[in-house]
């Protein structure tokens, strides 16, 4: 049996509430793009096993947070936020603030920090995995985030608000992510979503 495999049988036998043997069952599900995705993964489920309070922001040593990757409806495009703490042109997401609904947070964090209300899942499979160091600041020492992201769609022609949280919002064409951001799980998230768009034509 693999490494996650034991972590989601620890974790579903050891009695640990819905919301997390919710999200190893689809931990388990998910299947790794890459090395480096596979080790984000078997991060992850040891984390959700082993952690009790890990949807929980006041964690210091980190959390599982919610990303939407938002592609329009063709899938030609994706809407990315340019991070105000971060600097970054990234996928939109946030903390779950205690939800275990992993997917709900990803569509609430798309809605917050778009503006869009007509976002849907394109499916309830997990799309992608990631484990980030945040840098510490004044308020937040640093710490992990362990992420898991999910396929969302809206329409490009929708009106885009910016929140407090980034500088701005902008719709990509896939082929051109890497003139913004060179971040690996990004571009990682562009090689599935180009692989996806040969696979349908």
């Amino acid at each position: 049996m693999s490494r996650i495999g034991r972590g989601l049988n620890r974790g579903l036998k050891g009695g640990s509430e819905p919301g997390r043997a919710t999200l190893l069952a689809r931990l388990a599900e998910h299947v790794a793009y890459d090395e480096a995705e596979a080790t984000a993964l078997a991060q992850i489920v040891e984390f959700v096993v082993l952690t009790d309070r890990c949807f929980d922001r006041g964690l210091s040593e980190g959390h599982v947070t919610g990303s939407a990757w938002v592609l329009d409806s063709d899938g030609s495009h994706v809407l990315l936020t340019h991070h105000r703490k971060l600097g970054l042109w990234l996928q939109l997401g946030g903390h779950a603030d205690g939800d275990a609904d992993v997917a709900a947070v990803a569509l609430r964090e798309a809605r917050e920090e778009s503006g869009l209300s007509a976002v849907r899942l394109a499916s309830d499979a997990i799309f992608d995995v990631d484990v980030h160091r945040i840098p510490g600041r004044r308020d937040a020492a640093e710490h992990l985030h362990y992420d898991v992201r999910y396929r969302v769609e809206a329409e490009r022609d929708a009106a885009l608000c910016v929140s407090v949280e980034s500088h701005d919002l902008a719709w990509v064409e896939l082929g051109r992510v890497e003139e913004l951001t060179t971040d690996a799980s990004v571009m990682r998230m562009v090689r599935k979503s180009l692989d996806e768009r040969r696979e349908g034509a």
